[in-house]
This record gives structure tokens, sequence and C-alpha cells, in this order.
């Protein structure tokens, strides 16, 4: 794999990332507008790209018909994904950067080539299955174990759940989270729900009671109790 990373610029590398979570969503072939609009470029410099990357054999691509990864776009995807997710877990449990720093360093770091340092690095983080976002880090052969889509905003009045990840991991919204005082492993009960506007008051960790937005809520993954 190692040769075949070395085929691919940054660049290159980061429109797969981008087309594999794209195709995590819809689960069909991609348009060259919805990659412009994740990269924030234009459906040219997309189709520029996609047609390279084809050329490659990264993804497969015709006019009108959209965009989707081959085999090897995947695995590279999946590789570049478990790198991201890997050095962003040392970002946080071992040089304390706040769970709303992490991302951008580790879109830096993931381009780094070694994948015997991605294996050391998991082996010294005891082979960590999750993210500090509680998103799910690919294994070595690129399986990725996804969270039940249960939102705290689905669970009723009287339900109990512990918070196992966030929907949007915006510096906005992690740091509205810390001024909450939510996190992963937080405790919630769902005291009430009102259905003028979605939002629900909850108890968080048995003792803080507080209203939550529907915004929040439905970007909260959580698992019952």
């Amino acid at each position: 794999m190692l040769y075949l990373y070395s085929m691919l610029s940054q660049t290159e590398e980061n429109y797969l990332k981008a087309i594999f979570k794209l195709e995590e969503k819809s689960k069909k072939n991609i348009s060259t507008n919805a990659i412009a609009g994740m990269l924030k470029t234009t459906a040219a410099s997309v189709t520029d790209m996609v047609k390279r990357l084809a050329e490659k054999q990264f993804v497969n691509y015709k006019k009108y018909k959209g965009v989707t990864l081959t085999p090897l776009g995947t695995s590279t995807a999946t590789g570049l994904i478990r790198k991201h997710r890997l050095w962003e877990v040392f970002l946080y449990k071992e040089l304390k950067f706040n769970w709303d720093q992490v991302h951008e360093i580790a879109e830096q770091l993931e381009h780094i080539k070694s994948e015997q340092l991605t294996d050391k690095l998991e082996e010294y983080l005891s082979f960590p299955t999750h993210d500090p976002h509680g998103d799910p880090i690919p294994d070595r052969e690129g399986n990725i174990r996804y969270h039940e889509e249960l939102m705290l905003s689905d669970l009723n009045v009287g339900e109990k759940c512990r918070v196992i990840g966030v929907k949007d991991s915006s510096t906005e919204f992690l740091q509205f989270l810390d001024k909450s005082n939510l996190k992963l492993g937080s405790n919630i009960l769902v005291s009430e729900k009102y259905s003028y506007d979605g939002s629900v008051k909850i108890v968080l960790d048995k003792k803080d009671q507080q209203t939550l937005s529907n915004l929040v809520s439905k970007n909260l993954y959580v698992v019952k109790k």
C-alpha cells in the first residue's frame, strides 16, 4: 500500500476521503457538485481531479453518471481515516489538546505515508476503537463498526442514555458542549420534551438540569441504558 500512497498527492488523498464520506451518507454515485460542495471548490476542478484519479484506478467516473470509489480507492480512503482518527486520539490523550482542536492538526498528520508508524501509534494507544468525538476507527483491513443511528432527539420522556458520539464535530458545536458540561460518557435522563420546537429538558449525570435545543439533541449519538 505504501507504493500506492506514493502515487497520490495530499490533494488527491483529500478527494478520496471526501468521496468516501459522501458515499457513507448516500450509498450511490456521487455527483461532482456534491464533491465540490464538500471541498469548497469548483465543479470543473472536481471533474479534472476525478479524471486523474480514474486514470490511476482509484475511482470510477463517467460523465453525467457520477463518481464511485474503486476497491483501491476505498482502501486508501479508510487508511487515511484510520490514521486521522488515531492521531486525534494521540493529540487528545497524550498531548492534552481539546477535542475541538485535534481535527485540524490530524488533517496534516494523516498524510504521513509510513504504515509502520501508524501501526506503532495504534499499538502505543492500546488499540483504540473510537476517536475523541466517538467516531469509529477503521481497522487495518478498512472495516468500520458504525454507531447505531440513535440520537438523543429520538428518546422519549423517562428514558436514560449515555453519550457515545457527536454527529457534528465542528469547533463551534464542541465548544458549546464543553460549556454545557456534555461529553462522551455523559449520562442523561430525558425529563421533558417540548413539541413546539423539539427541545428537550434533561438531567445530566444525575444532578445538572438543562434544556437542549433540537439542533443539539439531534447531533448527539447515544446508547440507551
